[in-house]
C-alpha cells in the first residue's frame, strides 16, 4: 500500500503530516511512502530526513497518482480532491459537518475518507487522539504567546528594590488546553483561576493548583464525549457574572471554551474587555469558531481599550516541529488500525473506524455528519 504526504496549502500552516522517525515505522511495517518535495520543511524536516528514512520524495502530481492513501493536517480542498485517484483514500481533519461541498465531493470520487478530529475519546484511542495532542501543546504556547505581550514577570520577586506581586491569569474551559496552561502559568509562578462548565472538572483543576470559580446550576449543563453539547443562556450569563470582578484582577485571560458542531460562545464581551487593566491581554483560543471574546479578530493581534487581544487561530502550528511529530504518531496509529500493507482493512462496526469512517464507496456513512448536514 503506498502512502502519499500532500504539502499542506493553508495560511499559516507550518505542520507536516508524517515525520522521518514515523516514516521509519511505516517503511517496517512494509508500507510504501510518497513525501511531496518540500512538504516538511516549514516543521524543519528536509527532503534528505524523509529520503534517509527511505520515503520516495516526488511532485505533488506524482503523489497524487501514485498513492492509495493520502495524509493531510488540514482538510482536503475541492482542488485537491479533484486531483485524487477515484476509490483511492485519505486521513486528514475534516470538521465534514461543516464543510458540505467537501464530502460531496469525496462521495463523487467514491473516496474513503477519515477524519482525525472525529477519533472517538476511548482509551484504545488515545495514541490517535490528534485533538488532544495539538490542545496540549495550544494551551503551553497561548501562556508563553501571552506572556510575551504582558509587560510584566509572573512570579512573585523581592528584591531589593521592591517585591513584584504575581501576575494573575484567568482561564476560562479546563480541556486538554485550558489544562496544559493552567500547569505552564503555575510553573511560571502566576495566580491561577479557571471557570468551566463541567463540575468535573474541578479536582483536576486543584491538582494542577488552579483556584476553581464555581457556577450556580453547574449540574444542569450537558457534556458529551468531554465536549459541552448544550449550554444555556441563563448558565452564560450567572458564569459572566462570576468572572466580571475577576476578570478586572486578570493580568492574562485565556479562552477555550467550544461547542462542537457550533459557534463558539461569547464569555468575555466588549464591556468586560473596557473593565481590565491597562496593558492587559486575552488570547482567544477559539477565534477559528467565531471566538469567545467578543471582539478578537482572526488571525490578528489588535490593542482594544488598552487590552492585547490575541486572535491565533493555529497555536500548534507555532510549535511545528514537536506538533508534527505528535500528529504523525497520531495519524499513523490511525492508519495501522485500519489498513495493512495489502490495503484498507474496514470493521464498519468496530468503534474507532465506525467513529471515524465519513465517506465510503460513494456514501455518506459518519451518523453526526448526517445529522447536521442533513438537517
Amino acid at each position: 500500500m503506498k502512502i502519499g504526504v500532500i504539502k499542506e496549502t493553508k495560511e499559516f500552516e507550518r505542520r507536516v503530516a508524517l515525520t522521518p522517525d514515523v516514516v521509519k515505522q511505516l517503511l517496517k511495517k512494509e508500507y510504501a511512502v510518497l513525501i511531496e518535495k518540500g512538504a516538511g520543511e516549514s516543521s524543519y524536516f528536509s527532503d534528505k530526513d524523509y529520503t534517509d528514512a527511505g520515503a520516495s520524495i516526488l511532485s505533488q502530481e506524482e503523489v497524487y497518482s501514485g498513492a492509495d492513501l493520502l495524509l493531510k493536517v488540514n482538510a482536503f480542498t475541492t482542488a485537491e480532491i479533484a486531483k485524487m485517484k477515484t476509490g483511492s483514500a485519505c486521513i486528514s481533519y475534516m470538521y465534514a459537518y461543516n464543510q458540505p461541498e467537501m464530502v460531496e465531493a469525496m462521495i463523487e470520487k467514491k473516496i474513503s475518507s477519515f477524519s482525525m478530529d472525529a477519533v472517538p475519546r476511548i482509551s484504545r484511542a488515545q495514541k490517535m487522539d490528534a485533538l488532544s495532542s495539538q490542545a496540549n501543546l495550544a494551551g503551553y504556547k497561548s501562556v508563553i504567546l501571552s506572556s510575551n505581550y504582558l509587560g510584566k514577570i509572573f512570579p512573585l520577586m523581592m528584591t531589593a528594590s521592591g517585591t513584584i506581586t504575581p501576575a494573575r491569569v484567568l482561564i476560562f474551559g479546563a480541556g486538554v488546553a485550558g489544562l496544559q496552561a493552567i500547569a505552564t502559568a503555575k510553573r511560571l509562578g502566576a495566580i491561577v483561576e479557571v471557570s468551566d462548565v463541567r463540575p468535573e472538572t474541578k479536582e483536576q483543576v486543584e491538582s494542577l493548583g488552579g483556584r476553581f470559580l464555581t457556577v450556580e446550576g453547574v449540574e444542569a449543563v450537558k457534556v458529551e464525549g468531554g465536549y459541552a453539547s448544550e449550554v444555556s443562556a441563563e448558565f452564560l450569563q450567572k458564569q459572566k457574572q462570576l468572572v466580571q470582578d475577576k476578570i478586572k484582577e486578570a493580568d492574562i485571560v485565556i479562552t477555550t471554551a467550544l461547542v462542537m458542531g457550533k459557534k463558539s460562545p461569547i464569555l468575555v464581551t466588549e464591556e468586560m474587555v473596557k473593565s481590565m487593566k491597562m496593558g492587559s491581554v486575552i488570547l482567544d483560543m477559539a477565534v477559528e469558531t467565531g471566538g469567545n471574546c467578543e471582539i478578537s479578530e482572526i488571525n490578528k493581534t489588535v490593542v482594544k481599550h488598552g487590552v492585547t487581544i490575541i486572535g491565533e487561530s493555529n497555536l500548534p502550528s507555532l510549535l511545528p516541529t514537536n506538533a508534527s511529530q505528535l500528529y504523525a504518531t497520531n495519524i499513523s496509529t490511525l492508519l495501522l488500525h485500519l489498513s495493512t500493507k495489502e490495503g484498507l482493512k474496514l470493521d464498519r462496526e468496530e468503534e474507532i473506524i465506525k467513529g471515524v469512517l465519513i465517506t465510503h464507496e460513494g456514501e455518506l456513512v459518519h451518523a453526526f455528519t448526517k445529522s447536521i448536514l442533513h438537517k
